[in-house]
């Protein structure tokens, strides 16, 4: 069986606009998307990128024009057959450690890259079928404003939409404290337990399967003091009212996987539900939010 590869070069910011889209409107069948600087590029060229994206059969030669039609200088891509393999394992893997503050996000095979620095904090996730590498921006957005809080210990936390469990173990490396790690996805809550054990961190966080809030161990723990939620815009929305449940007054809320364009949409819904914001960390696409019930 074959899968199927399309490939877009040209600047940076075009690319992540197509990125965006792709990740927001064709995932899951668009099983893996990744943008690296072509090569050879000077460090600091934002014109020299490739975006690849990996499905399991070509999309729809019409939706895919449909979607890209709003993006500037889009294009049709050149489009691979390629082998069927774990595409998002080979898309990630090498990709290098991310830094994001004292977090270090690495991959076995990075693990001799790891610097050599008090204080950091080493998360090992490799490439696999879940979500949540670090090399993300809402990700790597969510650890950065983590590491601004380390002086803010939760007694409670809740990771909504884990996907690798990422965030749930920066949380339990960082406080010390026990996490709930929930996603609707079997495969991610699979992969979720292997990387809290990979961390040394199983016996703080608790891997549930749930669709939002809805699990006993949710609700057994409930009201938290501190809840990620990297998911979408529409689910960030939709789930602003029970957020509002399931949080303490004064717990806090960091909210990702929202676009720039959509963040007045979800602050809206947020503040509409008793939030209020107290921080955001800027990125032209994808910022990430952290809000405290009042």
């Amino acid at each position: 069986m074959t899968a199927c590869k399309l490939i877009w070069t040209g600047p940076r910011a075009r690319l992540e606009a197509i990125e965006t889209a792709l990740t927001e409107v064709l995932w899951p069948p668009a099983r893996a998307v990744s943008l690296t600087k072509a090569e050879p590029a000077a460090e600091d060229d934002e014109t020299d990128w490739r975006l690849d994206a990996y499905f399991e059969e070509p999309p729809d030669g019409d939706a895919l024009g449909a979607l890209l039609a709003g993006i500037d200088g889009a294009g049709a891509p050149q489009i691979e057959s390629v082998p069927d393999i774990d595409w998002v394992a080979h898309s990630l893997s090498g990709l290098g450690i991310v830094r994001c503050g004292r977090f270090v996000v690495y991959g076995v095979h990075d693990a001799d890259k790891l610097p050599n620095e008090p204080g950091l904090i080493p998360i090992r996730i490799d490439a696999n079928q879940a979500f949540g590498t670090g090399h993300h921006p809402t990700t790597s957005g969510c650890l950065t404003l983590l590491d601004r809080l380390a002086g803010l210990p939760p007694e409670r936390v809740l990771d909504l939409g884990t996907g690798s469990a990422v965030l749930a173990i920066a949380a339990a490396k960082l406080w010390g404290r026990p996490a709930i790690a929930s996603d609707i996805d079997e495969t991610s809550v699979a992969i979720a337990r292997e990387n809290a054990a990979l961390n040394s961190v199983a016996e703080l966080v608790t891997v549930v399967r749930a669709d939002g809030f809805d699990h006993p161990e949710i609700a057994r723990a409930a009201p938290f003091d501190f809840v990620f939620a990297n998911i979408l815009a529409g689910p960030l929305v939709e789930f602003a009212p029970a957020m509002a449940a399931h949080v303490k007054p004064a717990g806090r809320a960091m909210l990702a996987g929202l676009t720039a364009a959509q963040e007045e949409a979800v602050t809206q819904a947020y503040e509409a539900a008793g939030f209020r914001r107290l921080n955001r960390l800027d990125h032209p696409v994808w910022p990430a939010l952290l809000f405290a019930r009042v």
